[in-house]
Formats: structure tokens, sequence, C-alpha cells
């Protein structure tokens, strides 16, 4: 996957790790920098255990996605992006988010997945709804 066309997916499957590795390889990168979000069993902000979540996305959310990657992937330095987004309903322990990006040098790797995590977090239209062990919802960032 070369820079100018990273990888980037809205995905109602399993996030591939290995897959998201192998799209960011280039014989002169010396960094890969790889952030995992994965669904968690608790959320401070809320009372009881957290079981699940789901995520739904406007449509454009693969749009979005995309231009967010090819962002990242112009900026100097980058020799690759793969970045995805689940969709659909995860369990404790899934991920939710890859984003992997690779450099001649970790300094640039890490700042440039950073920004890529945030960017995605700030901009992606993808709403999560928390489900806990007593059945009961809280949808998160909809407000």
């Amino acid at each position: 996957m070369s820079p100018a066309h990273p990888l980037a997916q809205v995905s109602d499957g399993p996030l591939d790790v290995t897959a998201h590795l192998v799209a960011v390889g280039d014989p002169g990168a010396g960094a890969v920098a790889c952030f995992v979000g994965q669904v968690r069993d608790n959320d401070p902000s809320v009372d009881g255990e957290v079981v699940a979540l789901e995520y739904s996305a406007h449509p454009d959310a693969a749009a979005v996605l995309e231009r967010l990657a090819r962002e990242a992937a112009g900026r100097d330095g980058v020799l690759g992006v793969a970045v995805s987004h689940r969709v659909g309903r995860l369990v404790v322990g899934e991920a939710a988010v890859v984003a992997v990006v690779s450099t001649a040098h970790r300094a640039l790797a890490f700042v440039v997945c950073s920004d890529l995590v945030e960017a995605v977090k700030a901009e992606l239209p993808v709403w999560k709804r928390e489900v806990l062990a007593d059945g009961s919802h809280v949808w998160v960032g909809s407000a």
C-alpha cells in the first residue's frame, strides 16, 4: 500500500491487525506505530459493567475515513497508512479501531499515528452505544 493509496475501511467484520501491518510495509520503514482501540468492560462515566458496544455509522463514514487516511499519508516522511473502524456489535476485547503508520524513524510514526487516531475520534461520523450487563444502554458522544 503506497502513501498515495492508504488502506481505510469501515467494516462490520473483525479487524485484522496483521493485515494492517502488511499494508504499511515498505523497505525504507524503520518504524511502524500501531494503535488498537478495543472494547473494555467499563466506562468511568457510566455506572455498571459494559458487556458490548454497538457502533453505527453515517453513510459518509467510509469517505471521511479515506480522507483522514490520505491526509495522514500525505505528511512528509510517511511511508504507509492503514486505518479501520468497526461497526455493529462488538464484545469486550474486540478491536474497534486499528491505525498503523510506517515511517523511517519512530518519532514521526508515533506522532502521525496519534494524530490519525485523534482525527478519527473527532471527525468520523460513527456513534457508540454501550450495552450494560443489566440490559440497559447508554449512547456515548451523542449529546
